[in-house]
Order: structure tokens, then sequence, then C-alpha cells
């Protein structure tokens, strides 16, 4: 089974998340309610949006993972998916995902992410 899948299965067994189709195109995603959380890019790569403010916060720990890309002014950050480890990084990111969202204002948290993916930009930072 590739690593995206096995993410994905383990994602879906949490409460009140669903899949979608993501809206860059790719396909599946994982959401609450309306907001994306997480999509995926072939068998190894998924693509998270944890929202600027939340990278903001989380940043110091971010900059030192080799299996994580941020894309400068981006809300989404690509995790490379080698090892089971990087399975949990990736959950352990949906759930702080989850908390941004739960922090943002109704009106934007019930709205879709207008934040292009990483799949539409190259410049990615540390």
């Amino acid at each position: 089974m590739n690593a995206a899948r096995h993410a994905g299965e383990r994602l879906m067994t949490w409460p009140g998340l669903s899949v979608g189709r993501a809206y860059c195109g790719t396909d599946p995603c994982v959401r609450t309610g309306t907001q994306e959380i997480v999509h995926f890019h072939g068998e190894n790569e998924a693509d998270v949006h944890l929202t600027n403010p939340m990278i903001a916060k989380l940043r110091p720990a971010l900059k030192n993972s080799s299996a994580l890309r941020m894309r400068s002014g981006s809300g989404w950050v690509t995790v490379r998916l080698d090892t089971g480890a990087d399975i949990d990084l990736l959950t352990t990111l949906v759930s702080a995902a989850l908390q941004a969202v739960a922090a943002l204002p109704v009106e934007v948290a019930g709205s879709r992410v207008t934040d292009p993916c990483t799949r539409h930009g190259v410049a990615y930072s540390r």
C-alpha cells in the first residue's frame, strides 16, 4: 500500500473528517465541513493547510524537518511521505490544521480554501 493511501485511511477514522475532491484538482482530499485540510499528490506526498498564523507559530519546529517543504507566504505545508514517522508527522500537522480552522472567524471557516496549494508555486522556504 502506498504511503498516501495509508495516511488517508488513517485520517478517515477521525470523527468529523470526510473525503472529497481537492480544489486544486487532485483527488482525494480530507476535509472538515467545507474546509479542505489535506490532499495528496501522488503516492508519497501530501499538502496540509495549516494557515499562515499556524505556520508562523510552528515555524521553529517545522523548519528542522527534512520531510517538510514550506512555500513562502502560503498556508500550505508539503509533507514527503517516505516512512511511518512521516505519516505520524502528517497526522500531527492535520491535528494542528484542525485547531487552526477552529480558530478562524465563522465566515472564513465556512468558506472554501482560497490559498493555492504548493503545486501552484515553486518558491519554498524553511
